[in-house]
């Protein structure tokens, strides 16, 4: 491990100088790629530097041991190894999380889709529940959110949002929210005072880069259509909604939340970019075999992975067994908790397969 920390540590010193010479910005993609992996190392190196120091006063503290003919020195030594080695482990610890390759997809950006599933007006209800949910989560951690595209539900929410969020990590932070999600509550709408059960389902792609997919423009259909709000009225009189269909797979992706046929082009765009890449991703997942599949649920679209109980303030992810009792947290954004648990259970995963 030292010897992988160490050429880690002369790759951070080589991409530091890198980074500082004169044409740097000449090529504004290698310094993005050079500024990213620079983070990354830098957070490896960090720790290194820590557990170097550890490791020295350890070594300090032993020679005070065997050296030392002063008995109250000695004790202070051997007090002092008894803090130093549990701070090593847990160095140790986080240095072999740091060294597990990430999924190459953790940096990149991403594109939320939430559908209303089973449940009627009270599942489109939900469904916005989530989208504030995620724009709450989204403020807390400097995200931006753009709305995509949205179908309004009849009795408020969403039938369907298309969102794209940026920022640090947010993939590596979001993907393990793909799924099914399901609430359990007494609708706004229902007189009996009945519990119901509804759901919503979640994908999260990365956002795809042109380098990521090429799509060849001949193969796809664009249509122009006027945009339109809740009931189907027309919002505007000119034909700038976009939407485009990819021939070749049927994917369709369309957008009409700018008054700009062409911003509505890109967003569109991007989208379709985004699915035909979740679909490479999928057969490379597939072609890895059934222990990546089974990784935290592997991410399936008809997974059940969480349950959200308002009579009992409860939410359950059933991936892990992880439950909290403070469900208006959650619901106002702060779902770091179940971030960070299925972060941790995907290193677990990484290690038991010898991931090293």
């Amino acid at each position: 491990m030292l010897d992988k920390l160490e050429a880690i540590q002369q790759r951070f010193n080589d991409v530091s100088e890198l980074l500082t010479q004169p044409d740097a910005m000449s090529d504004m993609k290698r310094f993005k790629t050079l500024n990213k992996e620079y983070k990354d190392l830098g957070k490896i190196v960090t720790e290194y530097k820590a557990y170097q120091n550890v490791l020295a006063n350890i070594d300090g503290a032993k020679e005070v041991i065997a050296t030392e003919k002063d008995e109250d020195f000695r004790q202070m030594a051997k007090d002092e190894l008894e803090s130093l080695y549990p701070e090593q482990e847990r160095l140790e610890t986080v240095i072999k999380e740091l060294l597990i390759p990430k999924d190459p997809n953790d940096s990149k950006d991403v594109i939320m889709e939430i559908r209303a599933g089973a449940g009627g007006d009270e599942a489109a209800i939900f469904a916005g529940d989530l989208q504030r949910m995620y724009m709450r989560y989204a403020e807390k951690h400097n995200l931006k959110m753009d709305l995509i595209d949205a179908t309004e539900g009849t009795s408020g929410g969403y039938k369907e949002i298309i969102l794209a969020l940026k920022g640090e990590d947010v993939y590596g932070k979001l993907k393990f929210e793909s799924g099914v999600h399901r609430v359990q509550r007494v609708p706004a709408t229902e007189t009996q005072g009945r519990i119901h059960t509804s759901v919503a389902s979640i994908v999260v792609m990365p956002e795809a880069e042109e380098l990521d997919v090429q799509i060849d423009m001949n193969d796809v259909r664009k249509d122009l259509f006027m945009s339109s709000g809740p009931g189907g009225q027309s919002v505007n009189t000119t034909y700038s909604a976009v939407r485009l269909t990819h021939l070749p797979t049927g994917l369709v992706a369309q957008c009409q939340d700018q008054k700009s046929q062409l911003k509505n082009f890109d967003k569109a765009l991007q989208v379709l970019r985004s699915r035909l890449y979740e679909i490479e991703l999928a057969k490379k997942n597939e072609a890895e075999g059934a222990a990546r599949k089974n990784m935290i649920g592997g991410g399936d679209r008809s997974d059940k992975i969480r349950t959200y109980n308002y009579p009992q303030g409860r939410v359950t992810d059933h991936r892990i067994g992880f439950t909290v009792y403070n469900l208006a947290s959650v619901m106002d954004g702060n779902i770091d908790d179940f971030v960070e648990q299925l972060r941790l259970a995907e290193s677990a995963e990484r290690l038991k397969e010898g991931v090293s």
